[in-house]
């Protein structure tokens, strides 16, 4: 019987404990370390009790080092370990980040646990597993990107170029629009990348000029 060497670090005590326990209710998995934070994984693990992890469960949001930042030193320490992102972060950078650094999978927190853990089986012998929504993001980032000037941007998109025009800020813009500062942030980088430009001086210049 395979016998997965699985790891966690999540810093939600709740979400947490649900993972040990229902990943170790399996008798093909034996949880080798649950940390709360990097440093508690590092620290843990420097101590020499954790020899090997087959597959890491890794967050994202974590305070102190946070996930993306400790994907290269995980590598650096365990080369072998397939590291799956388990985040509630859906946003293109941090998908791209995670994946470029050496996460395998990426799998947001929406996702039922039978199907984490179909996904730590999967991964183990060999496969990759994404969200259905993180799958499509990706398959659209890669699509080619429409020309027309006049679907480059969104509504809501070109609501938040004008508030930048208007002179407000960024929490001014969300406050406006009744969104998250996190989603004008989002969209900002998602208008970038749309009219490839990097500042938001070129922004103003385009609207001005008429090409938005």
């Amino acid at each position: 019987m395979e016998t997965i060497r699985l790891g966690i670090v999540e810093d939600d005590t709740v979400i947490r404990e649900s993972l040990i326990k229902y990943m170790s209710a399996n008798p093909s998995i034996e949880i080798q370390i649950a940390a709360k934070s990097m440093e508690d994984f590092f620290d843990r693990t420097g101590q020499g009790q954790v020899k090997a992890i087959d597959v890491l469960l890794l967050d994202i949001g974590l305070p102190g080092m946070s996930g993306l930042q400790g994907i290269k030193l995980i590598k650096e320490k365990y080369s072998k370990t397939d590291i799956v992102m388990l985040t509630t972060f859906e946003e293109d950078d941090k998908i791209f980040t995670a994946l470029c650094a050496g996460a395998c999978s990426y799998i947001s927190k929406r996702t039922s646990l039978a199907q984490i853990r179909e996904a730590v089986f999967t991964i183990y012998r060999g496969g990759s597993y994404m969200s259905p929504s993180i799958a499509r993001r990706i398959a659209e980032y890669f699509m080619p990107k429409a020309k027309k000037k006049d679907d480059l941007l969104t509504d809501r998109q070109k609501d938040i170029v004008q508030g930048i025009v208007d002179g407000l800020s960024y929490k001014m813009i969300a406050t406006r629009l009744s969104i998250s500062l996190d989603t004008v942030r989002d969209h900002i980088k998602r208008i970038y990348r749309a009219l490839e430009i990097n500042s938001k001086a070129e922004l103003i210049r385009k609207s001005l000029d008429g090409d938005i």
